[in-house]
């Protein structure tokens, strides 16, 4: 299949209009929708900006690939559309994009469409096909320098593929998506290396499966191995060479970097599972640590956090004491919904935090110790944050066991996971959390909520103040988070005040936003106002992201008048004395508060007008 097969005449804007990425994003959906290739428009835009909320598209020399595969695309399609100016795109290399190429993949694309839709990335790496491209008078030369490069590419394919096989230098690329930053990394990998007479072997994991797979005797003759990656990859094939690893980005801004790394081992030695990662390598160390480590352990026990609480706020339905067998009120399904989200998903749930928080720092052997000693925690008082020191303190001793073990005969390798790690990594973690961790911090716990349920009315309101701000400083960030995992640690001991404040605060910047949009028309583009009316419904949900692209786009406006209007919010649910059971749920769980919900509703309505009018002073008209 031909590129120009998925790029038509009415998928190509030579002129954009849009002024900023927000617009841009707008303006090439609509021209895909226009152009009948999209069965959902709205689905297929919040499947770009999630695509967007991972890492930015706008890869650097004055390039953005947008891109999504997804059910709303009725027919694969690419559209391109051009900047004379250029347009703010929060580009890698903080310049203006010019070329933009939307990639709309169906969910069910084949490998046909795929393959097309990878090669149109790697041709963007080429310097003079970018030229013909921004200079092109007409939708005709757009599409006649795309064949010409195509037909051009495919004479010098099997004689690119034959050298590429020899591979002293390996290299692994993947991205979230798998559509397009897989094959510029690739690509950008391998044009390098030919240039400076370098041969090296590219293994991609894209869309399509893995492609150009790494054989274990490339492996193990290879001087180095370079992992550009944004994707969990199969690492421990790796063990004992030289790896470098990167995100995918870096592969398409730094290959002669990376290729010269290779080539003088300037990384770390793989250990299989445990990441030893060069300190001095600021890409990597980025995405690695604590705040890393933490979120994988969030995230893995959120499903368990929002099912359990909220079939336990259900069960506060039949009353407030209906679980209890000893109770008046007690119905058999109120104490069926606490059995069940209480007794067994909230009890999971400290245990899933700490093992997947050890998994995280050593891997598969990680999460056995770690989930022990987060249900110690668990059981032992310590709660949530005995669940935190439990999942690192048994991350890094299997780490320690790796490295002592390490000299152990090859005989023994494949005990180490099934035995040594299993047995010493959960006695000694459990040795720690029993002797030295969970009294202690049992105690500190105790004094917390005690410390809380103390405090007067005018401390309260600040501390919803506090908490309901943090929630839309960075929108779904490391302070976003920090508060959303302090509520939930709240819930978990018993006090459900702090966690009202933090979803009021949560659900306000978008809300605000999206009223901004419907009273301050003037002061929104067109693109703008149509993305406020999604963000009522993403507010109403508690998805405080929804309002992440209008912060991008005038961040000195929107995150005040955000975090002003979530400080509200939050200080008002304590001073309504408003609790909240369930750790998510929006709007749909506001009946199930502990307190009036109609005075809850009043804090988070409140909170939402004071950002609308904060944005409708704050920003200008549109011109």
């Amino acid at each position: 299949m031909k590129i120009t097969d998925l790029l038509k005449r009415d998928t190509i804007l030579l002129d954009l209009q849009a002024t900023s990425k927000e617009s841009v994003i707008d303006e090439l959906v609509d021209q895909l929708n226009q152009a009948g290739r999209l069965a959902d428009k709205d689905k297929f835009k919040e499947a770009i900006l999630a695509r967007e909320a991972q890492s930015t598209t706008g890869i650097g020399e004055g390039i953005a690939i947008p891109h999504a595969k997804t059910n709303a695309v009725k027919t694969p399609a690419i559209c391109f559309g051009r900047s004379i100016n250029g347009i703010d795109y929060n580009s890698l290399d903080g310049q203006p994009s010019h070329l933009f190429f939307m990639i709309a993949a169906s969910e069910g694309a084949n490998n046909t469409h795929l393959e097309t839709l990878s090669r149109l990335s790697s041709f963007l790496m080429d310097t003079g096909f970018r030229d013909k491209l921004s200079t092109a008078s007409s939708v005709d030369e757009v599409l006649t320098a795309i064949d010409e490069k195509e037909a051009a590419e495919e004479t010098d394919q099997n004689k690119v593929t034959k050298e590429a096989a020899k591979g002293s230098i390996l290299a692994v690329t993947g991205c979230p998506t798998g559509i397009a930053h897989t094959y510029m990394a690739a690509d950008a990998l391998k044009n390098k290396a030919n240039e400076l007479g370098v041969d090296i072997k590219v293994e991609t994991n894209g869309s399509g499966g893995v492609k150009n797979k790494l054989t274990s005797k490339e492996i193990e003759e290879a001087t180095a191995i370079i992992v550009a990656a944004d994707t969990k990859i199969e690492m421990d094939r790796f063990k004992g060479k030289v790896v470098i690893e990167v995100p995918v980005a870096a592969a398409i801004r730094k290959p002669q970097e990376l290729i010269d790394k290779a080539l003088k081992q300037q990384g770390p030695t793989y250990q299989g599972g445990s990441k030893t990662q060069d300190t001095n390598d600021t890409e990597v160390g980025k995405k690695s640590g604590f705040y890393k480590h933490l979120m994988n352990g969030v995230s893995n026990m959120l499903p368990f956090v929002v099912g359990g609480g909220i079939l336990i706020a259900l069960s506060f339905i039949f009353g407030i004491n209906a679980n209890d067998p000893n109770d008046p009120t007690y119905h058999p399904i109120a104490g069926a919904l606490m059995t069940i989200g209480g007794g067994n998903a909230f009890g999971l749930m400290i245990p899933i935090l700490a093992g997947f928080i050890a998994m995280s720092i050593a891997d598969r052997p990680g999460f056995a110790p770690g989930a022990v000693a987060g249900l110690m925690a668990a059981t032992g008082g310590a709660g949530f944050l005995g669940g935190l020191i439990a999942g690192f303190l048994a991350g890094y001793i299997v780490v320690g066991l790796k490295k002592l073990f390490n000299g152990l005969p090859q005989s023994l390798e494949g005990i180490k996971p099934v035995l040594l790690y299993p047995v010493f990594g959960i006695l000694i973690s459990g040795l720690i959390m029993m002797f030295l961790v969970i009294e202690p911090v049992s105690a500190l716990n105790t004094g917390l909520t005690n410390w809380l349920a103390g405090l007067g009315t005018g401390n309260l309101v600040f501390l919803g103040l506090l908490l309901g701000g943090m929630m839309a400083i960075d929108m779904g960030g490391p302070i976003n988070k920090a508060a959303f995992t302090f509520g939930i640690a709240m819930i978990d001991a018993g006090n459900l005040a702090p966690h009202a404040a933090i979803m009021a605060g949560g659900m306000v910047p978008p809300l605000g936003i999206a009223l901004a949009t419907t009273l301050f028309k003037n002061k929104f583009t067109k693109a703008e106002k149509e993305a406020g009316k999604t963000n009522y419904i993403m507010g109403a949900s508690f998805i405080t992201e929804g309002a992440i692209p209008f912060a991008a786009a005038d961040p000195g406006r929107v995150i005040p008048a955000s975090v002003v209007g979530s400080a509200v919010a939050g200080a008002l649910t304590m001073m309504f004395g408003i609790g909240l059971p369930a750790p998510h749920g929006g709007a749909f769980v506001i009946l199930l508060v502990e307190g009036n919900p109609l005075l809850y509703l009043v804090a988070i309505v409140i909170g939402a007008i004071v950002t609308a009018l904060m944005l409708g002073f704050l920003k200008k008209p549109v011109e």
